[in-house]
């Protein structure tokens, strides 16, 4: 079992105890969110860092008519 620390911009996102290390340029999920794996690295034996990209979330603009109310 490892303890595998991800992180974005050094920023901790999420700290992990599982039994399978990610490779580099693999996606995975955090989070409900999709990442990419940057760089690997190992403190030790049991101990991983990993620095991920996030994808942007793009919030959609509702675009409503001055004088209409909203229901």
């Amino acid at each position: 079992m490892y303890n595998v620390t991800f992180y974005e911009n050094r920023e901790l996102i999420m700290s992990k105890l599982t039994s399978t290390i990610p490779t580099e340029n693999e996606n995975i999920n955090i989070k409900g969110r999709k990442a990419t794996v940057i760089n690997i690295e190992k403190l030790d034996e049991k101990k991983i860092n990993v620095h991920v990209s996030l994808e942007k979330v793009v919030k959609k603009v509702t675009n409503l008519e001055p004088n209409k109310k909203r229901k």
